[in-house]
């Protein structure tokens, strides 16, 4: 269950879990243009907002940095390591700090990188621009099902080139299968 949602403002925590019609509300406020979320203590009881702070102090399971660039950094690291945090999966483009990501990497955190997280968002932009291309129209559950066998294979990938020493680095992973991917495509065209 979500419990934190920031914005520039702060963050809310929730320990009984933003769903529901709590997201329908902040789906509201941010539709409305105000781009904040302490209104969300003042409508629901047992919250709390938390101004001018990240959410990266609170004790998760998992930690989804979704936002801007750089919003997590080493000394956020360090708290979620310390909390017991299992999973860091960068939503945003680099949503990390390097340090952050270095940190994660020495203390064997299941980190995910953005350049990973993300490919899906990319991979459907390029479904979408195949099908204008060809002049087709797949269906919802046809784009699913692409999408699907394309994010298992960046997850193959991150597992084919990013085990070391019993530990999966993501990280490794995902900037070695992109060089492959690379380095395979130039290969082909002849250019080295």
């Amino acid at each position: 269950k979500v419990l934190t949602m920031s914005d520039s403002d702060g963050y809310i925590y929730d320990p009984d879990g933003i769903q529901g019609e709590k997201n329908e509300y902040m789906l509201e406020l941010r539709a409305s243009g105000n781009d904040v979320c302490q209104p969300y203590e003042d409508e629901f009881k047992g919250s709390k907002f938390f101004a001018g702070k990240k959410p990266w102090e609170q004790k998760v399971d998992i930690a989804l940095p979704c936002a801007t660039q750089n919003e997590l950094n080493l000394q956020d690291a360090e708290q979620l390591v310390a909390n017991g945090v299992q999973c860091v999966a960068e939503v945003s483009n680099m949503g990390c700090t390097a340090e952050a990501v270095d940190y994660f990497i020495e203390h064997r955190q299941l980190f995910a990188p953005g350049k990973a997280v993300n490919s899906g968002g990319v991979a459907t932009s390029g479904l979408e621009m195949t099908q204008n291309a060809m002049h087709l129209s797949w269906t919802a559950e046809e784009v699913d099902a692409k999408l699907h066998q394309i994010m298992s294979a960046v997850h193959d990938q991150c597992l084919r080139y990013g085990r070391t020493d019993g530990y999966l680095n993501y990280v490794k992973g995902a900037n070695i299968a992109g060089f492959m991917k690379v380095a395979h495509a130039m290969m082909a065209q002849g250019i080295i």
